[in-house]
């Protein structure tokens, strides 16, 4: 039986039990064996979480996105720039912090990068924002008019490059020439002859040009992981994914696009949202098989309370999601899905997933309801964000005994914010991982 067949016989609990073998020993060299036996105690925290078991404390995701950068005396613009910089401030943070966990700076994109390519629906310090912003904004349009559907249900990779493609980078406007991505024929000779188009070459040669500057970034992220693993820090985003509502009403048809598709056109959204699906769970396997950490985040955008009702997010956002969360399950990996907004009225209908897949984490809930209605899965978060940008540690660390009494008994529980912070003051930052080693442990440990 070959190795391949083998793994298609195990149940998604023990290929989960594989990957979590691999996150407990990432092939890194420890700094000390003191490194080492404190990165196995934090991830063993967050396994039994998962689990429903008890550790010996609740774990701590700390609530960071681009705040390092602010905090270590320097900005998202420059590190957006700097490497170095960008390295600097992140291992300072990992340093100064003794949290459970390290989220690399992987979300900070290498402005230069951006800037070769015209890049059309983002805004970063000195590009669209002020020179002091703290964080990146996203620029919502419309870049798939509903004519289009066809051309994306039919080859979603074509319609990428041929049509989406060259309406967010202005440098590969050119891409609009192209014929099809997928010819399918035995002599492609007509397909290669477009390359000789000075402007399809010069857009290549500029995804040429990005690429280096690009592999330059990835270099320093990649060493301030290893730099993090190396000193017992786990990262908690092995990999990322999105639910297909999101992905074609965040990149494609803009919110106004999407929500008018629910009513005049529900049977393309809904064909183009289950072509969607292997699409994003191939992208959540790829990107968490290049990690040794199996949780794959996965940011929900437009399924929160107040956008749809019940039933629409049951027939529209729920089942495609739902359907990607059980695809990455299968591959034993951990979905974690940040459910952004309100997700209180949803609790019934997301509660139908297998116990002890998933992460839920959570920016605004009832956490005693969550923990009633899904105790059979993993939760987290609900430290509000602004209190931890505006409150006093005082305020925080009483909010933290509260979550922690609610949601803690018997496991289960991850303490994190309901949003990561950009600003803000570091005490507090300190005070939540103060409340986790004060009022988390669990009986006796």
């Amino acid at each position: 039986m070959t190795a391949a067949k083998e793994r298609a016989d195990l149940t998604w609990q023990e290929k989960r039990e594989e990957r979590f073998k691999r996150w407990l020993s990432p092939g890194v060299s420890f700094e000390s064996a003191a490194a080492e036996k404190l990165y196995r105690e934090r991830v063993t925290r967050f396994i039994k979480a998962i689990k429903l078991e008890e550790p010996d404390r609740v774990p701590v995701i700390t609530p960071v996105q681009y705040f390092p950068a602010v905090y270590a005396g320097s900005s998202l613009k420059k590190v957006m720039y700097d490497y170095d910089e960008l390295k600097r401030t992140w291992l300072k943070f990992l340093r100064d912090f003794d949290g459970d966990s390290f989220i690399p700076p992987s979300l900070v994109f290498p402005g230069k990068v951006l800037d070769m390519l015209d890049y059309k629906i983002q805004k970063w310090p000195g590009h669209g924002l002020p020179d002091n912003a703290p964080s990146q904004q996203f620029i919502e349009g419309e870049y798939m008019p509903p004519e289009e559907y066809d051309a994306l249900i039919s080859d979603p990779a074509d319609y990428l490059q041929r049509y989406f493609l060259p309406r967010s980078a202005g440098a590969l406007e050119p891409f609009r020439k192209m014929s099809p991505l997928t010819p399918f024929v035995a002599i492609p000779v007509g397909y290669i002859i477009q390359f000789a188009d000075p402007a399809i070459r010069g857009a290549y040669e500029t995804i040429f040009a990005a690429a280096q500057e690009a592999l330059k970034w990835a270099a320093a992220v990649g060493e301030a992981g290893q730099a993090a693993l190396s000193a017992g820090f786990s990262n908690v985003w092995g990999g990322m994914s999105q639910a297909p509502f999101d992905m074609v009403g965040d990149f494609l048809r803009g919110t106004r696009g999407i929500m008018m598709d629910m009513f005049r056109r529900p049977d393309k959204l809904h064909e183009a949202m289950a072509r969607l699906v292997p699409v994003a769970v191939s992208y959540g396997v790829d990107s968490a098989n290049a990690s040794e950490c199996p949780i794959v985040f996965i940011p929900l955008h437009k399924g929160t309370g107040g956008f749809m009702s019940n039933p629409q997010f049951e027939e529209f956002y729920w089942p495609t999601l739902r359907e990607v969360m059980l695809g990455l399950v299968n591959e034993g990996l951990v979905p974690m899905p940040f459910a952004e907004g309100n997700y209180q009225p949803r609790l019934d209908a997301i509660k139908d997933i297998p116990r002890g897949s998933t992460i839920w984490f959570f920016e605004h809930m009832d956490m005693a309801e969550a923990r009633k209605k899904l105790g059979h899965l993993c939760i987290a978060g609900n430290v509000p964000v602004s209190l931890m940008c505006t409150g006093r540690p005082e305020e925080v660390k009483e909010r933290c005994r509260r979550l922690i009494e609610i949601c803690a008994p018997g496991g289960g529980y991850i303490l994190t914010a309901g949003a990561y912070m950009d600003i803000g003051n570091p005490d507090n930052l300190h005070a939540m991982l103060s409340a986790a080693k004060e009022y988390g442990r669990y009986g006796g440990k």
